[in-house]
């Protein structure tokens, strides 16, 4: 049986993920801006992930009989000054999304919430997963440091990512 408690923050995870979209767009705005379309491409791509993320959140708490509540959210970061910053940025941004799902996850322990348990081991092993890409990322373009031919190489093959939401 789901507490009002384990529910308010499953909701508050849902809109974060919501959030964490929206940071991703104001990220890809800021490349797109600065004539990286590849990069952009990644976020772009990022930002539909995390919306797959909080849909899966939100249809989890529907299909428990439940309602989800969409709350407004904070504006994200425009700005960054470089493309390193705004990866290293999204880096820290997903070690902070993964500690909410740690978070989260103990809660559900703690409540001995088995279904919710079993709900949060895809979002903890997707967690590993994201974290590892933008930690690659972030060492590549520290490796790169000015190397102009090696940074349009990094940007054309980040133009070929796509989402394709996973088989639920």
């Amino acid at each position: 049986m789901l507490s009002d408690k384990l529910l308010d923050k499953l909701n508050d995870q849902m809109n974060y993920e919501f959030y964490s979209s929206q940071v991703y767009l104001a990220i890809a705005a800021y490349c797109a801006s600065e004539s990286w379309d590849g990069f952009a491409n990644f976020f772009i791509v990022q930002a539909e992930e995390e919306k797959f993320h909080a849909m899966k959140i939100f249809r989890y708490i529907n299909t428990l009989g439940k309602r989800a509540h969409v709350t407004g959210m904070e504006h994200p970061e425009n700005q960054y000054s470089s493309i390193l910053n705004a990866f290293e940025t999204a880096y820290e941004h997903e070690q902070l999304v993964t500690k909410r799902i740690y978070e989260l996850s103990d809660l559900a322990w703690n409540e001995r919430e088995h279904a919710t348990i079993n709900f949060l081991k895809w979002f903890i092993d997707e967690q590993v997963e994201e974290e590892a890409t933008f930690d690659t990322i972030v060492q590549k373009l520290k490796r790169i440091d000015k190397d102009s031919n090696a940074f349009y190489m990094l940007d054309a093959e980040l133009a070929t990512r796509t989402f394709t939401p996973p088989a639920e």
